[in-house]
């Protein structure tokens, strides 16, 4: 019987045992409701008009404290999540600060990060982003006031952004956009739009007002939602900037037109003023936790009091743990105010119902159907699971929480009742067999005793098994799981060895084989080497006994193979026989075959070894190495060796070595010296150094930190481009090492931060070549030498005087390689170099990288002419008169005659000048002729010109094929002279491929012709084609069949190299002669005993066709008889085979009769009437108004006509209250 399992019957009420009730069969529907302030989502408000700031500020270092209210993005990093402090180490790590965290009941998040201002800026700007949603804002500002907005150098952007927690993207000047956007919390956005509006309105040429107004006093003068200053906007057109409540400004900011901003600013004043003279505070205290209640959903319960009472109320912002609250208004509307902040303040109310962590779910029920009918039932009360915490948190207004309570305390009891857990170690490497293929063995168990049983996932790295449910059911599925972990702790392994070869056949096609190996020995785990490992080895792994019965299995699989293909039979030595003979029966040569594989696999097995080695467990994972990179290139090199280490976590340090003898002695060798280096060089000190320091400490070539390496002996290794943290150098080796190495290192780097400063002299004309191009030239100097800063006069000043800033072996070498870019401009000369201009294009190259190759090479500047205008009487390739001439006369020429628009200007050394020279004078374009047979140029152009426009690229040329109408042979080759002379030889090399490939077709299209019965065809041709394609493989022919319409249906032909086609010829002869020799009889079988015989894809037929050595055919066509089937062999064989099938027959017509007996005697009489079917109970209602006597004295039920009948009271469908309808 099945057990129902505990997740549907967790909490049950109790289910009633008599017929339902007509008021608990059709229930009144609930009035609706208004939904509760209470339920709706709290955003996250921020400090409305605080008496002061937090922030405290340092001459190095500060501390900032943030409170966070945990929103939905935050709750999915919890705080105790692991990649929560990951994130939180990066975020330390990144600014050099400190952070500190604490969540607290209320779900509000204490972070305190303490550093430098700066560092601490940029930390509570990416928590910020990382824990609060992020929203966008796009907000127009007039492109002219985007530079105000950036200030110099960017810095004002770079504070804002810091200061508000913000990300601000302002549009580049070429975008042509006004849209600046701002990402980040409501808070900061806020902040930051208030700041960006104030900076454009005192750019803009309007108006513009700063008025001294309190923070105090902001609420009166924007007034309930804002009405007071949208009015103000609306009537005078200006704008009116208040700064949001998380902003702490005494001043609001008016612009626009002036006459508005007068208006604006008068009224302003005037509420100002009024407000002074009569406003007076009041302060109460209220608990943190219910201040949300009175700001309400967006401040819509301040705004409520505000527009009721005239009364300001100032909250304190969720991030500070102040509890209180100040009210500021006219004396007579103070009581009123505190009234309603009470109201609100009370309105909801939160309790704790205690409830252990592991029976949250079963409250719950499944797809929250049990905690959904409380909350049904008290519609405004909000249950919350913590996850982790025994204990479940309720809020609402107080009656329905203590209602709330006091049903889940019902259920937490009654769950305690029926409810227990259990908890067992089991070592996780036997969690997936525990498990099971497609999860069966847990799934069997938890369906049987109806318990729950949580494995904990890999990388938990976590032994504990645990079980709820049924304290019964928990026992058995204890003492179940004990029972198969102790079990699986008997595991055996056992090799195997089966040639490489074999290993494909035995998986199968799409792993099939292996598959039905696999269900038939479920508990066995089957490892085949890699193919490139070219190892022999198996591995088995389970259970002893199931281990044991796989490898005989195996084994004969194997020795079947063998068989197989050497021809021969071959008899194991039953089990329990004393003997450990093996009989091989066939041809000779095929036995000694046979005998050689078998003595081959005896050596192997014999020559198995496992060893097993001590290597302390702390220096595992160093000798396993990154990925396994260092024990994999171990293994493969001692010949794929299996190396198994302890379980990662684990304190054992036996390491286990199996395989080959002389590979497993190889490998721990190996290991042993490996460990030793490890002990005796396994020191490690770090040091850190500025990543543009790198290059100094490491010298040309390595110089330096070879230097270091042979004066220590420590390993100096330098941070690659893929590490996070490209600062940490790290030192390997003996601690006396390590250390020297340590000191010389800090101290070389303590050199590198001394910062001096150097001048050279530059002549004025050259500046332009430093600064040009964003300061390209100036950039590489300081990446090549340590970040050094180089400064150059300002444009206009003339002075030939460069400052350069850095450590004092970078500014030497900066000023060394100026001087020497200095030298080469000096000695730079122009040279001209004359290519007609309708070549330029093929010169320059696919968007110029021809040039930019020669210009990065020979370190030159090379210019190329503006195109010449093309004149109307001209044509492309004309010349005249007026293609070289102005229209004043001069001549469009210099004084040797050359073309203006041919001459290319060369700049740089003049040897590198000559050598660029002659590098653009190769690439000007050629052609050249090319005779290639007509035939060969569908073979050159390839498949929708494929193979020619590879050619094309592979070359850099232009090929031009000649029209198939012209019957052409003339080939042209345009490009670079060097280009052309390449791909000519790639096509002479083609044609002469092609013309050895024509000549092999010729020689491979000889045709012999065999004669040969139609009936043999079939054998010939094998199953699913498999002799035949031997054949083909073997003789490297093709095969052609007669088809059924081809009038000489005996003949075959025969198509390869004519040696080849006459050994296939003789070879499909001699197995004719084979066929022809044997004896074919038929066999009357009774047609419904064909598929029986046959099997299951033919399994059992090949078998029988294995072990009489006959084939046998079946009847295929509708003319055959369908009981007639042949049998072709030795006579012996045919005749035994016969027999075999005759009894096959016999039986299966004897149990075909019984069960047409059997069929007859369970078969109903026909004379039987039909059978009456009893009604079923149907369903029944008690108290159903239907079920009552009419009362007709009623006037309700039987009105009378034309009387007045007063209106019943409207409610909801469903029964009275006292039962009566």
């Amino acid at each position: 019987m099945e057990v129902p399992h505990i997740e549907e019957v967790a909490y049950v009420p109790n289910a009633p045992t008599s017929p339902p009730t007509y008021s608990d069969a059709f229930p009144e529907l609930p009035m609706p409701a208004p939904r509760p302030v209470a339920d709706l989502p709290v955003t996250e408000p921020t400090r409305p008009w605080p008496a002061n700031n937090k922030f405290l500020m340092r001459s190095s270092t500060c501390t900032q404290y943030r409170f966070l209210v945990m929103t939905k993005q935050s709750k999915s990093l919890s705080p105790q999540g692991a990649s929560f402090i990951e994130t939180c180490k990066e975020i330390m790590a990144r600014n050099n600060v400190s952070i500190e965290m604490s969540l607290a009941k209320d779900q509000s998040l204490t972070v305190v990060i303490h550093g430098k201002d700066k560092n601490v800026m940029q930390a509570r700007r990416e928590i910020v982003a990382r824990l609060q949603t992020q929203a966008q804002l796009g907000l127009k500002i007039p492109r002219e006031h985007h530079r105000y907005i950036l200030g110099k150098s960017g810095k004002k952007l770079q504070e804002l952004e810091l200061s508000t927690s913000t990300k601000i993207s302002i549009p580049k000047p070429d975008e042509g956009s006004d849209l600046i956007r701002i990402t980040g919390t409501k808070e900061g956005i806020e902040r930051a739009r208030h700041e960006i509006q104030c900076t454009s309105d005192e750019q803009a040429k309007l108006a513009f007002e700063r008025l001294p107004v309190p923070k105090i006093y902001h609420p009166f003068i924007c007034g309930p939602k804002n009405e007071n200053v949208d009015r103000l906007i609306k009537e005078t057109g200006a704008k009116i900037n208040v700064p949001p409540p998380s902003v702490m400004k005494d001043e609001i900011v008016i612009s626009g037109d002036k006459d508005g901003v007068a208006k604006c600013k008068d009224e302003i004043m005037r509420i100002y003023m009024d407000k002074k003279r009569k406003c007076q505070t009041v302060s109460v205290e209220v608990r943190k936790t219910q201040h949300k209640y009175i700001i309400g959903p967006r401040y819509s319960g301040i705004h409520e009091i505000l527009k009721e009472t005239g009364v300001a109320v100032e909250v304190p912002s969720l991030d500070d743990n102040i509890e209180t609250i100040t009210l500021r208004g006219e004396q007579d509307k103070l009581g009123p105010a505190l009234t309603m902040v009470y109201s609100k303040a009370n309105s909801n109310v939160m309790s704790e119902v205690g409830a252990p962590s592991w029976l949250h779910r079963y409250i719950i029920g499944r797809k929250g159907q049990n905690i959904q009918k409380i909350t049904e039932q008290f519609s405004k009360v909000h249950i919350e699971f913590t996850e982790g915490t025994d204990k479940i948190n309720v809020e609402g207004p107080p009656e329905e929480v203590n209602e709330a309570v006091k049903e889940l305390e019902v259920i937490v009891k009654d769950l305690k009742k029926r409810m227990s857990f259990a908890e067992i170690s089991v070592d996780q490497r036997f969690h997936k067999h525990i498990i099971g293929k497609n999860g069966q063995n847990v799934t069997r168990i938890k369906n049987e005793t109806g318990v729950a049983i949580k494995i904990p996932a890999d990388e938990m790295n976590s032994p504990i098994i645990r079980i709820e449910g049924d304290p019964k059911g928990v026992e058995k599925a204890k003492e179940e799981l004990l029972l198969m972990a102790q079990r699986m702790e008997n595991e055996k392994s056992r090799d195997i060895i089966i040639e490489q070869r074999f290993h494909r056949t035995i998986i199968g096609a799409r792993g099939d084989n292996i598959k039905e190996i696999k269900d038939k020995f479920n508990q066995v785990q089957i490892t085949f080497p890699d193919p490139g490992k070219k190892s022999d080895i198996v591995q088995l792994r389970g259970p002893k006994d199931d281990v044991d019965k796989c490898y005989k299995y195996l084994i004969s699989m194997h020795t079947d193979m063998i068989r197989d293909e050497t021809d021969t039979k071959i008899d194991l030595p039953s089990e329990n026989a004393e003997s450990d003979v093996i009989v091989i029966t066939g041809k000779k040569p095929n036995v000694e075959k046979a005998r050689k594989l078998i003595e081959d696999i005896q050596k192997d097995l014999a020559n198995i070894k496992e060893e097993k080695i001590e290597i302390p467990h702390n220096l595992h994972n160093s000798i396993i190495g990154a990925k396994g990179r260092l024990i994999r290139s171990i293994a493969q090199e001692c010949g794929g060796v299996i190396i198994r280490f302890p379980q990662q976590g684990s304190t054992a340090n036996t390491v286990t070595i199996r395989g080959p003898k002389n590979d497993v002695e190889n490998a721990k060798k190996q290991l042993q010296e490996l460990t030793n280096e490890k002990q005796q060089s396994g020191f490690t000190a770090e040091v850190r150094a500025k990543p543009e320091y790198h290059r100094f400490l490491i010298g040309r070539n390595g110089s330096n930190i070879r230097q270091v390496r042979e004066r220590t002996g420590a390993r100096v290794i330098f941070p690659s481009q893929d590490d996070d943290n490209q600062e940490l150098i790290t030192i390997i080796g003996k601690k006396e090492s390590v250390d020297q190495a340590k000191a010389e290192l800090e101290e070389r780097i303590k050199s590198l931060d001394d910062v001096v400063s150097i001048e050279c002299q530059v002549p004025t004309k050259h500046h332009r070549h430093f600064v040009a191009r964003r300061g390209e030239v100036l950039k590489h100097i300081a990446d090549e030498y340590g970040g050094v800063t180089v400064s150059f006069p300002r444009s206009g000043i003339k002075s030939e005087t460069v400052v350069i800033k850095g450590s004092k072996d970078c500014v030497e070498g900066a000023k060394r390689r100026i001087l020497e870019i200095v030298a080469d401009l000096d000695a730079q000369v122009t040279v001209e170099c004359v290519i007609p201009q309708q070549y330029h294009r093929t010169v320059m190259g696919n968007r110029g990288m021809n040039v930019q190759e020669i210009t990065r090479v020979h370190e030159v500047g090379i210019k190329f002419p503006d195109r010449a205008p093309q004149q109307n009487g001209g044509g492309q390739n004309g010349a005249g008169p007026a293609e070289n001439s102005l229209p004043n006369g001069d001549v469009n020429g210099d004084e040797a005659g050359h073309n203006k628009s041919d001459i290319i200007v060369i700049t740089g050394k003049p040897e590198n000048c000559e050598a660029a020279k002659l590098a653009l004078q190769d690439l000007v374009p050629v052609t050249e002729e090319m005779t290639v047979p007509f035939d060969y140029h569908r073979y050159i152009i390839g498949a929708k010109g494929k193979d020619v426009r590879e050619m094309m690229g592979d070359y850099d040329v232009n090929i031009s094929i000649p029209p198939a109408d012209d019957h052409s042979d003339k080939v042209k080759v345009t490009g670079p002279p060097a280009n052309v002379k390449r791909a000519l030889e790639a096509l002479q090399e083609k044609c002469d491929q092609l013309e050895k490939e024509k000549e092999d077709r010729l020689l491979k299209s000889f045709q012999v012709k065999c004669e040969v019965d139609p009936q043999y065809h079939s054998k010939i041709i094998g199953r699913r084609g498999a002799v035949v394609n031997k054949l083909r493989d073997q003789f490297d022919v093709n095969i052609q069949f007669p088809g059924k319409e081809d009038p000489d249906t005996n003949i075959i032909t025969i198509t390869g190299y004519e040696d080849k086609a006459n050994a296939a010829k003789a070879e499909i002869l001699k197995m004719v002669r084979d066929y022809e020799e044997m004896t074919s009889i038929e066999c009357k079988l009774d047609h419904r005993v064909h598929p029986r015989i046959i099997g299951a894809k033919g399994k059992n037929i090949r078998k029988l066709m294995d072990d009489f050595k006959v084939d046998i055919r079946f009847p295929r066509g509708p003319d055959e008889n369908p009981d007639i089937i042949y049998i072709s062999g030795g006579e012996d064989d045919c005749y035994d085979c016969r027999d075999h099938l005759l009894n096959i027959e016999e039986e299966f017509l004897q149990d075909f009769i019984d069960q047409e007996y059997l069929k007859q005697l369970t078969k109903p009489q026909r004379d039987q009437g039909p059978r009456k079917e009893r009604p079923g109970a149907g369903f029944t209602v008690t108290d159903a108004p239907w079920n009552q006597v009419p009362d007709t004295m009623s006037n309700d039920d039987f009105p009378t006509f034309g009387a007045v009948v007063q209106p019943k009271s409207s409610h909801a469908w469903g029964p009275k209250p006292g039962g009566k309808r």
